[in-house]
């Protein structure tokens, strides 16, 4: 089913609705993993290279637009989960998600960046961000970073290797996580200097 969405969508890369596709798909793929959302871009992005169409500027807006919403829609599912509920009384549930407070508060930029290219991570790491308290600010802007370069990684793909990453998905996934784990680990190590000279 999914192929046949996949295929439908690059098909008809010219239609006017293609775009609107690729921002539902994005925010929905934030919590439903199979969706294909990053290779739908990745191929309409490549097609956009032969053809001019869709337009690649509008494409990286729609898929960022879409991947900011999805994310930020499920934290706040998060948020106002019942999660806390149910492990209250759990000693190693309250401990487990007492550790993910913790994590998310020291390293949330490489967390949050690192998980938009790993569907499970994704949902896990935004549900329990929500649940756990993380500051919506802080992940609003952190989110923002994320499906920008999600999406920027996308239509770049697409455009200067769409073929050889269609041929080898796991390869094109891997050069992803590196480029969100690299760019999480140097946002947060800004953003920890930061709060040592404001501390200091």
């Amino acid at each position: 089913m999914f192929d046949q969405l996949n295929a439908l969508v690059t098909e008809h890369a010219g239609s006017p609705w293609v775009l609107a596709a690729v921002l539902t798909l994005a925010a929905l793929d934030a919590f439903i993993p199979p969706l294909p959302s990053e290779s739908v871009v990745i191929g309409l992005s490549a097609i956009a290279a032969d053809t001019g169409h869709p337009n690649r500027w509008a494409l990286f807006a729609c898929a960022a637009v879409g991947a900011f919403l999805g994310d930020n829609l499920t934290y706040t599912m998060g948020r106002h989960s019942p999660l806390r509920r149910w492990i209250a009384g759990h000693p190693r549930l309250e401990k487990a998600f007492s550790r993910a407070a913790v994590e998310l508060d020291r390293r949330g930029a490489f967390a949050i960046l690192a998980a938009r290219y790993v569907p499970i991570g994704r949902i896990a790491v935004n549900l329990t961000a929500g649940a756990v308290q993380f500051p919506r600010a802080r992940f609003v802007g952190l989110s923002a970073l994320a499906a920008l370069t999600w999406a920027a990684y996308s239509v770049a793909i697409g455009s200067l290797a769409g073929h050889w990453i269609e041929s080898t998905p796991l390869a094109g996934a891997a050069l992803g996580i590196v480029i969100a784990l690299a760019l999480g680990f140097l946002v947060d190590l800004v953003l920890n200097r930061v709060v040592r000279r404001r501390v200091s």
